[in-house]
């Protein structure tokens, strides 16, 4: 078996830690709810670990949705995460304080896996479904303690079964107990014009998690309630297999919390590499220059003017040099 290392796993559950850390600071919010799960993974030859980081969106009593980040573990030549969004019915139980609930949606992965030809490792990308049962109760405190079981059916790689436990919080306080049925809707953008200065690491999806600073900038615009634009530079540092320098156009779908103070949000987009290093692959498809970038951040604002800001990108190539770009930063609201 070979050992992949762990950084790439300890810095996005930080992510995610960080994420609920500031959704848990609030006093007021909408209908949503935020959650982060581990526990062991199965394959047909090999035990190991996953963890998720949820969002959660209820459509009336009985249904709901949500988009997910799911980190498959350790397989032996495999190392798979990826996200899916998923349609769920519920079943509301005991007065409302326990939820019963199946659900099933589209499942895109990345996957570093040993090459079959030529290198030591490739990144493939491909869909699969992902299908999960959920028993979750609600406190009267806004927590909730959860179980989840995730089937994923990959086209093109290993099925996997999970068993999970975490918690979750609910970012507005409901009316009674147990969840809210959905979230009320607002006439304004969640964002106006913002500009933010980034710093942090990138990490290249190898067999050996290469990592090397990562610095960026990024204007972000709000063009509809929970849609924004944002425009970005990124710099991914000096390690002769990552470096590359870049911009990339962003849509996102945002939401807003805690009187507007907390946002979260899901983007992707173009990535145009402007320079990189030669040192590329003999395998690659096409030049390289363009990428996609897939993205998660999280906002603080702390005045009308100032904001801490958190994103993970996860950029997409065509020639192995997937990566990830962890980068927090301070920005301006104008």
């Amino acid at each position: 078996m070979t050992h992949i290392p762990k950084q790439r796993q300890r810095k996005t559950a930080a992510f995610a830690i960080a994420c609920i850390s500031l959704a848990v600071r609030g006093k007021s919010a909408q209908a949503q709810e935020f959650s982060v799960l581990a526990g062991p993974l199965q394959t047909s030859s090999q035990n190991t670990y996953s963890w998720e980081a949820d969002y959660r969106e209820g459509l009336g009593p009985y249904a709901a949705w949500s988009f997910s980040w799911v980190n498959e573990g350790h397989v032996p030549n495999h190392h798979r995460d990826g996200q899916s969004v998923q349609l769920w019915g519920r079943m509301p139980l005991m007065d409302n304080r326990l939820e019963l609930s199946a659900g099933a949606g589209p499942y895109r992965y990345f996957d570093t896996s040993a090459a079959e030809a030529g290198g030591n490792y490739s990144n493939t990308h491909g869909w699969g479904v992902m299908f999960t049962l959920r028993a979750a109760y609600y406190f009267d405190n806004r927590w909730i303690a959860q179980m989840k079981l995730n089937r994923v059916q990959a086209f093109g790689g290993p099925d996997t079964t999970a068993l999970l436990f975490g918690i979750g919080y609910q970012l507005d306080a409901p009316n009674g107990h147990g969840p809210r049925d959905s979230a009320p809707s607002r006439t304004t953008n969640v964002t106006g014009n913002e500009v933010t200065l980034m710093l942090g690491t990138t990490v290249l999806n190898s067999l050996d998690s290469e990592t090397n600073l990562a610095a960026g900038v990024e204007y972000r615009r709000g063009l509809w309630r929970y849609v924004d634009f944002t425009a970005s530079y990124l710099h991914e540092g000096g390690h002769v297999q990552s470096r590359r320098d870049g911009v990339a156009a962003q849509l996102w779908a945002t939401r807003a919390f805690f009187d507007d103070r907390l946002t979260l949000g899901v983007g992707a987009g173009p990535y145009l590499s402007i320079t990189q290093n030669d040192d590329l692959p003999q395998n690659r498809t096409g030049d390289g220059r363009f990428s996609g970038l897939v993205s998660l951040s999280a906002s603080y604002r702390f005045t009308n003017r100032w904001l801490a800001r958190l994103t993970w990108n996860r950029m997409v190539t065509r020639y192995d040099r997937d990566a990830d770009i962890i980068e927090a930063g301070v920005g301006m609201r104008f």
